[in-house]
């Protein structure tokens, strides 16, 4: 980069401090502020601009983002068009580019109120941006909060846009954030047969790693179609390590509305496959288990209809009884490292009707069909967990190869 750029770069980015400082809630002192930017806090990518904005300068570029997507107190979209940079349009995941979409709402096509700018659903009519969305786009920028599991579909989505990018000559540029769930690697490893959009790599559930290093690591794998013609950049993250507890600003998607829920999260999801509530339609989802009438529950609690959050959750408006897990799993504010499968063992052993416990969606979130026969002929925990290890051995070894940080393991 030339001084001038530099210059520039530097200028930009106590602009935008300025504009965030103005920006933020009535009563929050330059000191507040200050404490975030000390030398040793983690800094996302995005907030690191000079790494970035001068490889928009000249462009037009299209922002895969949502709620998430935030530069300090402001919305990244907001911040690069205060920078004067063409965007064309922006891109939505799941649960829609400002997050108020319930978990499989189909998202349309539609404006930004707030922008104005045309917003191109990758949950609705297609899952992969068409030629024609990439029409005349220079670069893709992806920012998007993970949470480090499988089934949770921001890395399809990745996958889906890099592909295309590939495919349509078009240049990538992840700005990477924190795996909240990246101290740990666990779970059963995907099979070919159960490939879908919540499972479209072989990984497990649990893969320990930033959507950073799981995008370098789908261009060196080749997991899509002409990945070798990608050209793909990576924003680092300051001060960061697989062991850094990181408590995320907002809340990664609708369901996910703590840090207690987002560690429980690749442990509860299996529950979508069952005819167990996981607490969809109350206020602590992902954070209790249960079902009517279970026996020595710990909780009560009654599934509704929560507009933007959930609609017609198991078991809605039926009283249940269940098990809270806000605090009884957790050791020095994280998860223990690995999946809670006990869980699930336990939950099958509750339930009196063995033949309804389990729906055709199991399999897709296991991404085996080998856990459903273990947990019927009631194999142990230590069996089950034995039975993992030879493809997470393989995938470890494969992952070691893309991690940009230091690791857990070493």
């Amino acid at each position: 980069m030339s001084n001038t750029a530099k210059i520039l770069s530097t200028f930009f980015y106590f602009w935008l401090i300025c504009v965030n400082i103005s920006c933020s809630h009535a009563g929050k002192s330059v000191e507040d502020f200050s404490d975030r930017v000390k030398s040793d806090r983690i800094v996302v990518a995005a907030e690191r601009i000079n790494e970035y904005v001068p490889l928009l300068r000249n462009k037009t570029i299209a922002i895969v983002a949502n709620q998430t997507s935030q530069l300090g107190q402001k919305h990244l979209v907001d911040s690069l068009i205060s920078l004067g940079s063409k965007i064309k349009c922006v891109f939505a995941p799941e649960h829609g580019f400002r997050g108020e979409a319930g978990a499989g709402d189909k998202i349309p096509d539609g404006i930004d109120r707030k922008t104005g700018l045309p917003i191109i659903s990758l949950y609705g009519k297609h899952l992969k941006p068409t030629r024609e969305d990439l029409r005349n786009v220079d670069i893709v920028l992806f920012d998007i909060q993970d949470v480090g599991a499988r089934f949770y579909t921001y890395i399809s989505t990745l996958q889906y846009v890099m592909e295309s990018c590939a495919e349509n000559n078009v240049e990538m540029i992840v700005l990477d954030r924190p795996n909240p769930n990246g101290y740990y690697v666990d779970g059963p490893v995907l099979e070919d047969n159960f490939k879908s959009f919540v499972g479209m790599c072989n990984i497990p559930v649990v893969h320990g790693m930033t959507i950073g290093e799981y995008a370098k690591m789908l261009k060196g794998e080749k997991w899509f179609m002409q990945s070798d013609s990608l050209k793909l950049k990576v924003v680092l993250i300051e001060n960061y390590t697989h062991d850094s507890l990181y408590k995320l600003p907002i809340r990664p998607s609708p369901n996910l509305p703590n840090m207690e829920s987002v560690y429980l999260y690749p442990s509860l999801c299996f529950f979508e496959g069952t005819s167990i509530s996981l607490g969809r339609g109350t206020p602590f989802p992902f954070q209790c288990i249960g079902f009517p009438g279970l026996k020595n529950g710990t909780i009560s609690f009654t599934p509704v209809n929560i507009k933007g959050v959930v609609s017609n959750p198991p078991y809605r408006d039926t009283l249940c009884q269940g098990l809270d897990l806000r605090s009884s799993v957790f050791n020095e504010g994280k998860l223990d490292g690995k999946i809670q499968i006990h869980l699930l063992l336990d939950m099958y052993d509750s339930f009196p009707a063995k033949h309804k416990f389990f729906n055709s969606f199991f399999e897709k979130l296991a991404g085996t069909g080998k856990l459903r026969e273990q947990i019927i002929n009631r194999t142990s925990e230590a069996d089950i967990r034995k039975s993992w290890e030879p493809e997470l051995s393989a995938f470890k070894k494969i992952r070691k190869k893309y991690l940009l940080y230091p690791d857990f393991t070493e």
